[in-house]
């Protein structure tokens, strides 16, 4: 138990705390687990949805490719996929298993705690007001006081982070009035604590994640070894699919996504739960920008344009050499010119139509040779 505390310059004291190892969050399923299930079963519901979708032909005005094009063009069969797939996550799996055994234990009780640091730091953090307003010619201590009985919490921002109506009672029997917050300050140091903060360490790992990814990506398509022995694998589907999207040799599998993905996790200086959260959203982004669908009512088609028409043009003939950037965002191919630009609507038209002209041409072939 930690002891209350009063800081220097009356400074509001920090609450008293107790920590504990924080309670599951699913109560008979353990976080370490749930952290090497999750991403998976979160593949394979996103993938599930988009295979009864591509089975029933749900949406056809919305396919970036007919059905003839994924049985003409592809060059690995849906057991092929399937199977190095299932072994990717495995390699996931093993990888989750070492990251959580790397974890310290997650613990609670302190959260209060770190609330008043932060809002004790914008308590401080205001006694710099005065100094900058005299820079621009305005007396602060002046305004400060004309205003006090009006607006007491803005002359007090004023006066430097000044609030003598604002105490409190050190618990015990004698109960001194110490200083206190004031209800904005603890307002913005939730902010910081429970939104800002964790929004930055998702930027991060997001951004490391991108950088990883693209980088490698364009190396493998650069050099013919790489290109030829690894990636060449996953280009076999020219016409990508929901469940295809971790279709990849498994070297480049645990280099390119694995070990990114777990990289960039640590970057981010993520909680255990965060990452969690943020190896689920990197699945479903995956699969969500293979389904080879451009459905105007998927939010993760339009958050970010790195989307499934983004990345399809990679996976076409015409445009392997761009759009390298995955899965998050497209800053890299804009900053270093392999972004595709142009319109691809002939390109797409020729595509089906030789896809259907093929198919036909063999039903025709077939029927004679039965004949």
């Amino acid at each position: 138990m930690a002891n209350n505390i009063t800081s220097a310059m009356d400074l509001p004291p920090l609450p008293a705390y107790n920590v504990v190892v924080a309670p599951d969050l699913i109560s008979w399923l353990p976080d370490f687990y749930l952290s090497i299930l999750a991403p998976t079963l979160a593949y394979w519901t996103i993938s599930i949805f988009f295979h009864v979708v591509d089975t029933y032909d749900c949406f056809p005005q919305y396919r970036l490719h007919t059905p003839a094009e994924i049985t003409q063009r592809n060059k690995a069969s849906r057991y092929e996929v399937l199977r190095d797939v299932l072994f990717q996550q495995l390699i996931q799996a093993v990888m989750s298993f070492v990251l959580g055994m790397t974890d310290p234990p997650q613990y609670t009780g302190m959260e209060e705690y770190d609330v008043a640091v932060w809002a004790t730091r914008v308590r401080v953090a205001q006694r710099a007001l005065p100094t900058l307003l005299a820079v621009l010619g305005i007396n602060a201590a002046s305004v400060s006081k004309n205003m006090a009985v009006s607006h007491p919490f803005l002359a007090g921002v004023l006066a430097g982070g000044h609030y003598p109506f604002l105490t409190t009672e050190l618990a015990g029997s004698d109960g001194i009035p110490v200083p206190a917050f004031a209800s904005w300050e603890l307002l913005v140091a939730k902010a910081i604590y429970y939104a800002i903060i964790p929004a930055i360490q998702l930027l991060v790992a997001v951004t490391a994640l991108d950088t990883w990814q693209y980088f490698l990506h364009r190396l493998m398509h650069q050099n013919k070894w790489l290109y030829t022995t690894f990636h060449s694998r996953h280009h076999r589907l020219y016409v990508p699919y929901a469940y295809g999207a971790l279709y990849n040799h498994p070297f480049e599998g645990f280099l390119l996504d694995t070990a990114g993905a777990g990289l960039a996790y640590k970057i981010g200086f993520m909680t255990p739960r965060q990452g969690i959260f943020f190896f689920v959203m990197s699945s479903i982004k995956t699969v969500d920008d293979h389904c080879g669908y451009a459905l105007p009512w998927d939010p993760l088609q339009h958050i970010t344009s790195n989307n499934a028409a983004y990345h399809d043009i990679h996976h076409q003939s015409w445009g392997i050499k761009t759009n390298f950037s995955q899965p998050f965002f497209t800053f890299w191919d804009k900053l270093l010119g392999t972004m595709w630009h142009g319109d691809t609507t002939l390109k797409y038209e020729r595509s089906r139509a030789k896809a259907q002209e093929f198919l036909e041409t063999e039903a025709k072939k077939a029927s004679e040779k039965a004949q």
